[in-house]
């Protein structure tokens, strides 16, 4: 309830996206593998950036 108004760090921000490519990814891993494929790579991306914070 008081975290209401707390502000995300840029951090948090960043794993959040992460996890839902991730999730996207899983998703579309038994119906397009190539995209699949392309959002595993934005994550891997992501988590390089999220590793330099």
């Amino acid at each position: 309830m008081f975290n209401l108004f707390k502000k995300k760090s840029p951090k948090d921000i960043l794993e959040a996206k992460y996890k839902k490519l991730l999730e996207e990814a899983f998703k579309l891993s038994t119906s397009n593998r190539r995209e699949s494929d392309e959002k595993y790579a934005e994550a891997d991306a992501l988590l390089k950036e999220i590793e330099k914070l």
